[in-house]
C-alpha cells in the first residue's frame, strides 16, 4: 500500500502528569517530557508506516529548528518527506500538551505553516501515482483547494479519506461542504460533527453529512468507541479496556488502523475495530508515536483484550 498522508504537521512537545499549572514562577516536577511528530497527517503517517503501508507526508513546515526536528522524527519511522514544502516565512506548526493525570490533553497551539499549503506546492504526479492519500485538516487549507487536490486523486483512481483537526466549536458545515463529494472515507470525532453540522444529535450530524456528499463514516467516540456509518446503516464498534496514559494522537491512529484495514480487503467493521485496536495501544503512552507494534500485535491484541461495555453501571 503506498499511500500519501497530505495535510497538518505539528511538533508536538508533551508533558506530563500536568493537575495544574504553578503560580507565579513556581516549578512543578513532571515525570516525563517528548517531543514527537503529530498532525492528522504526519501522526497518521507514524502509525500507518507501524502497520506496513509505504508512506510519503505533504504539508507545509517553516524553514526552522522545529521544521527540522519534525522531518528527522518522520524520517526516522521511515516515512518519506520529500512532499514536504518549507515556508521561509512561517514557523512549523508546534503544540505544548500539559497531559492531566487522567489522560485529557489541553494544548497550547501555534497554527504555524500548515494553512500555507497552497495548489502550487501539490505534487500532482505523486497523488495520482498513489494507492490512497488521506488528507488531515481540510479546513486549514480551505475547502476548495483540498476538494481539488482530492478530485485529482479520485480521477486518478486513488481512493481518499478525509479528518478534521479543528475543534468542532470552531467548525462550519461551510469549512468542509466542498471536500466530502470526493471523500471515500470521512473519519472525524464525535464533536466535530456536531461542531461542524450545527447540530446536537450525532445520528442526525452524520445525516447532515451524507447529505452533503460523504460516502462512509467512521466517527470516533473516545471511551465510547467508534460509529460506523454507510447507507442506511449506523453500527457501533466498542473501543478496547486499557488504561489511558494519554489521548494525544489516537483520532490519527483510528485513521491509520481503518485505512490499512481497507486496503487489505477487510469489510469496514474490520476495519474500525483495527482503528480502535490501535488508537488504545497509542493511549497506554505518551505521544502520537507510542508504541512499538505492527499489525499482527494489533491483530492479537484486538483478539484478546477486552471490549467496554457501553452499559456497565458508572458509563
Amino acid at each position: 500500500m503506498n499511500v500519501i498522508a497530505l495535510g497538518a504537521h505539528v511538533l508536538d512537545i508533551l508533558v506530563r502528569p500536568v493537575a495544574a499549572i504553578p503560580d507565579g514562577q513556581q516549578t512543578a516536577l513532571v515525570e516525563d517530557i517528548r517531543i514527537t511528530a503529530a498532525g492528522t497527517a504526519a501522526g497518521t503517517a507514524l502509525t500507518l508506516a507501524k502497520l506496513g503501508a509505504s508512506v510519503r507526508t505533504a504539508g507545509a513546515i517553516g524553514a526552522d529548528t522545529s521544521g527540522d526536528i519534525l522531518l528527522g522524527l518522520l524520517a526516522k519511522a521511515g516515512i518519506d518527506t520529500k512532499l514536504v514544502v518549507r515556508k521561509e516565512d512561517q514557523p512549523t506548526s508546534s503544540s505544548v500538551l500539559p497531559i492531566r493525570p487522567n489522560g485529557e490533553r489541553p494544548s497550547l497551539h501555534l497554527l504555524g505553516a500548515n494553512p500555507f499549503y497552497t495548489l502550487d506546492d501539490v505534487d500532482w504526479t505523486a497523488i495520482a501515482a498513489a494507492d490512497h492519500l488521506h488528507l488531515g485538516g481540510p479546513e486549514l487549507i480551505g475547502a476548495a483547494n483540498a476538494a481539488r487536490i482530492l478530485r485529482h486523486a479520485k480521477d486518478n483512481g486513488v481512493s481518499t479519506s478525509v479528518d478534521l483537526i479543528a475543534p468542532g466549536a470552531l467548525g462550519s458545515l461551510d469549512a468542509i461542504a466542498e471536500v466530502l463529494p470526493h471523500t471515500d472515507y470521512f473519519l472525524p470525532n464525535d464533536e466535530q460533527v456536531l461542531g461542524f453540522t450545527g447540530t446536537t444529535d450525532l445520528v442526525a450530524g452524520c445525516e447532515v453529512l451524507e447529505d452533503a456528499g460523504a460516502c462512509i463514516l467512521a466517527v470516533t467516540r473516545g471511551a465510547d468507541g467508534a460509529l460506523l456509518v454507510g447507507p442506511d446503516n449506523y453500527q457501533d464498534i466498542p473501543a478496547f479496556a486499557v488504561d489511558v496514559v494519554d489521548t494525544t494522537g489516537c483520532g490519527d491512529a483510528f485513521s491509520a488502523g481503518f485505512i490499512r484495514a481497507i486496503a487489505l480487503g477487510r469489510n469496514l467493521r474490520a476495519a474500525a475495530i483495527l482503528g480502535n485496536a490501535v488508537a488504545a495501544l497509542v493511549a497506554r503512552g505518551l505521544g502520537s508515536d507510542h508504541g512499538d507494534f505492527d499489525l499482527a500485535a494489533v491483530d492479537a491484541f484486538a483478539a484478546e483484550t477486552p471490549t467496554i461495555d457501553p452499559n456497565k453501571p458508572g458509563r
